[in-house]
């Protein structure tokens, strides 16, 4: 009698400690969403896996690395595609800006990226230079209203077990008619230059860049005066997703900034910068433009510290 007795308290015992563990499990997972960023411009793989066949997707590493593995039915884009740097250098008046809008809307209609879809773009996150982010601000500037880019990125897609191709998706073209570029989050440096003094300037660059390396063909190192410092790669946590908005938020006013200032972000060639104005603009700072001239056009022609 005694060894039924304690076989059906084994029993009930073992029980009670998987439904605990279920618990836990479900805990876990409402803890992960709680602390994962949210935003209007932001998704992550799930809603990819979900929504494939009704986006455009678009690897925005570019060909080449879209070539050594890419998602399947992903487009691929570079920033480049999108800007003017066929001719002159970095540094020029013009190299590495937005073209203007009947040029622009060549490229995006000969591209296939209709203005009427729901786009989403995925890069290296934090490994990355923010490719994703230049061209959704891009995207978001030309007047295309559903633009979203994923939550850790490339690496995040590929652990959700989304298919993945060597071959990118070459979509048809089609009409693309850009009126207007929407210049309320885009500075250029004679702009910058004349108004310096209303800016709280950021530099998203890595430390070398800031401190003075010159890494990658800057006209001398260094940084814009007084520039308040906060990494591109401070974004991410050390999983490769956005830290969440609370987390944020204090870095950005840790680092003095608040959400009532007139903010300049820049990196080298206005594309770590871009993704920084969009995550900025998500966490409530409203009043943020990205320099796309950046480092490269500042540094050949004005002082820097």
């Amino acid at each position: 009698m005694k060894k039924i007795i304690i076989g059906l308290l084994m029993v009930t015992t073992l029980g009670l400690a998987g439904c605990g563990s279920g618990k836990a499990t479900d805990s876990t997972e409402t803890t992960k969403k709680a602390t994962a960023f949210t935003g209007e411009y932001v998704v992550n793989a799930d809603y990819v896996e979900k929504n494939l066949d009704d986006i455009i997707l678009i690897d925005a590493r570019g060909e080449e690395a879209a070539s050594k593995g890419t998602i399947k039915g992903a487009t691929a884009i570079s920033w480049q595609n999108l800007a003017l740097v066929e001719e002159g250098a970095s540094g020029d008046e013009q190299w590495g800006l937005i073209p203007e809008p009947a040029e622009l809307s060549d490229r995006l209609g000969e591209k296939g990226i209709a203005m009427d879809k729901e786009i989403v773009l995925f890069a290296n996150a934090q490994k990355g230079w923010g490719d994703d982010g230049r061209i959704a601000w891009e995207l978001l500037a030309a007047g295309y209203k559903d633009v979203k880019i994923v939550d850790g990125g490339f690496a995040a897609l590929k652990k959700a077990d989304l298919k993945t191709a060597t071959e990118s998706t070459k979509l048809e073209p089609v009409d693309v008619a850009i009126d207007s570029i929407d210049q309320t989050h885009i500075i250029r440096t004679d702009e910058l230059k004349a108004d310096y003094a209303d800016y709280k300037v950021v530099d998203v660059r890595a430390d070398k860049e800031y401190d003075g390396e010159v890494l990658y063909g800057e006209a001398k190192g260094g940084h814009l005066p007084d520039a308040i410092h906060i990494r591109y790669t401070d974004l991410f946590t050390s999983k490769g997703t956005l830290k969440n908005k609370k987390e944020l938020t204090k870095l950005f006013e840790d680092a003095g900034l608040t959400k009532e200032d007139k903010i300049v972000t820049y990196c080298t060639a206005g594309i770590r910068s871009a993704y920084m104005q969009l995550v900025m603009d998500m966490c409530g700072f409203k009043q943020v433009k990205n320099y796309d001239g950046s480092y490269y056009r500042w540094a050949k022609v004005e002082d820097v510290e």
